[in-house]
């Protein structure tokens, strides 16, 4: 998979180039159909910067660093998205390992025959006057039949939510799309809630698919 490189205020050097290419050669054996994969590399008086975008039929995944050195920099961000592709990767397969919801098959109880009762005719006195017939001073058998007893508590416990108050996954300045996508990446947040330009509140999701989901509140 051959990347595109673009540079701002730098020249692409071969060596920056290998490291690109080396990482993202392991990053598309990750990741189905990877459709193109694009780093930009700026270079300011004393922040370096390094953004790279893999780009998939499924999503899309982003990995940004910056450092006082350009290779740095470089390495952080490939390592983020190779991060990202691995966490995907086990995503795909966990879903796909997840077995179908089977419906429980009841057991069936043995049920003992039940033994056929006389008639009335052998049980009654013949007209003619014969002789009765007795069972000796015993009462019939009856069949047992298993029954199952299930014992449900009185109250159900209701269990109390965990709450853990997060700080890193709200923005504390007004950010666009594209910054509030790069900068939920670099927290490792699957959850982020900032506010665009215009003040609106919005919040990132990532979904299971490994789609970034935009939420705007009214």
């Amino acid at each position: 998979m051959q990347a595109e490189y673009t540079g701002r205020q730098l020249s692409i050097t071969p060596a920056l180039r290998r490291m690109g290419d080396e990482a993202i050669g392991r990053i598309a054996k990750l990741l189905p159909k990877v459709v193109g994969v694009h780093i930009v590399l700026t270079s300011e008086k004393y922040r370096k910067t390094a953004d790279v975008a893999v780009k998939m039929r499924a999503g899309k995944i982003v990995g940004f660093a910056e450092s006082n050195n350009m290779e740095t920099a470089l390495r952080e961000a490939l390592e983020r998205a190779e991060t990202q592709a691995i966490r995907y990767r086990k995503r795909q397969t966990a879903i796909k390992r997840q077995p179908k919801d089977e419906k429980l098959q009841h057991e069936v109880l043995p049920v003992r025959a039940r033994k056929a009762s006389r008639t009335r005719s052998e049980t009654a006195e013949p007209e003619n006057g014969g002789a009765r017939t007795t069972t000796n001073g015993k009462r019939p058998s009856k069949t047992m039949v298993p029954v199952t007893v299930h014992t449900f508590p009185a109250t159900r416990p209701i269990a109390e939510p965990h709450i853990v108050r997060s700080l890193d996954s709200v923005a504390l300045r007004p950010m666009t799309i594209e910054e509030a996508v790069k900068e939920a990446e670099f927290r490792d947040r699957e959850v982020f809630v900032f506010r665009n330009p215009e003040g609106t509140l919005c919040v990132l999701h990532r979904k299971r698919d490994g789609k970034m989901e935009l939420i705007e509140a009214p």
